[in-house]
């Protein structure tokens, strides 16, 4: 299988079981919506499906401080209570669908770096607000910051580029590499002042000598594809000249028009557009090696057409 496709998609019950239940905007449904649809355009045909992974503690830990760790594993066990100030519930079995959600991306990378595969995505992954010692906004485990970490720990690949095109700012990874000048980060999001976690201005480039390694596009609300794509020139503009040996995508589909919690007005253009652009920057850049992760999106048909566009431009 690995020999006839460039492009694997992981898809599976233990990754729609990271969710907070069916009343929840980040609820199950979110799998089952961009799967049902993955088949409908069959892009299994296009693509090969692997299951979810999970992953060990210590790969956890890698980002995650190790008391967290614990406080997950104590708090899935009963459901009871917040990881955060008031975001993120605890739920039963929540530390075994994080960690399905960290493993599943460190398997596309161990994958993609043995070359099995050149580009991988992965619906319920970006969880792009943890910080290393606490959850925020529905995520438990940074499985972004863990990939970054991973890349160095397993493979020896230090310069790695984090792009982000979810409408809100991936503030977890940013501040947790901010100092770190061999982490490129872009990220285009709708501007902070309108919109959690209200971090992200243009004037955050990074600290000591990592100044200048970060790129923030703050985008005003109601934006479209077109201002999208004129930002999005920058964006490859800054990865060209920064350069990097892997790509990760978080592309979260709630800067789509008509997410219930946020006001960016893009349509699924707007990511197959920056998909293929990294697509091509890969190529020139690190071997093709693309990882995409699903992120944020609580509008179901803007899941299904965002995520399948998406993987129409990696396959």
């Amino acid at each position: 299988m690995s020999q006839q496709y460039d492009c694997c998609v992981y898809l599976g019950d233990e990754l729609a079981a990271y969710g907070f239940g069916n009343d929840h905007p980040f609820g199950p449904q979110r799998h089952h919506v961009f799967k049902q649809a993955f088949y409908q355009q069959a892009l299994q045909e296009k693509v090969a499906v692997l299951q979810p992974q999970s992953v060990d503690q210590n790969i956890l830990e890698l980002f995650h401080t190790h008391d967290y760790v614990e406080q997950v594993k104590q708090q899935s066990k009963f459901g009871i209570g917040y990881l955060d100030q008031g975001d993120t519930p605890a739920f039963i079995g929540m530390y075994e669908a994080a960690s399905t959600v960290a493993g599943s991306v460190c398997d596309a990378i161990d994958r993609i770096i043995k070359k099995e595969y050149k580009r991988a995505f992965i619906p319920i992954a970006g969880l792009h607000h943890a910080r290393r010692h606490i959850a925020a906004g529905f995520c438990v485990f940074n499985d972004c910051g863990i990939a970054i970490e991973y890349l160095r720990a397993q493979h020896d690949i230090r310069r790695i580029a984090y792009v982000d095109i979810d409408a809100h700012h991936g503030d977890g990874v940013f501040y947790s590499f901010e100092d770190d000048p061999d982490v490129i980060f872009v990220d285009l999001h709708e501007d902070g002042r309108f919109l959690y976690p209200g971090t992200g201005s243009e004037s955050e480039t990074g600290l000591g000598t990592a100044k200048g390694s970060k790129l923030n596009i703050p985008m005003a609300p109601h934006a479209s594809d077109a201002a999208f794509m004129h930002a999005f020139e920058q964006a490859e503009q800054f990865l060209m000249a920064q350069g990097a040996d892997f790509i990760l995508l978080q592309c979260g589909a709630d800067s789509i028009q008509g997410d219930p919690i946020t006001t960016l007005s893009y349509s699924e253009k707007a990511h197959a557009y920056a998909t293929q652009r990294l697509y091509k920057l890969a190529n020139e850049m690190c071997e093709g090696r693309l990882l995409a992760m699903g992120g944020g999106g609580y509008n179901h048909d803007n899941i299904a057409k965002t995520w399948t566009a998406v993987v129409n431009e990696m396959a």
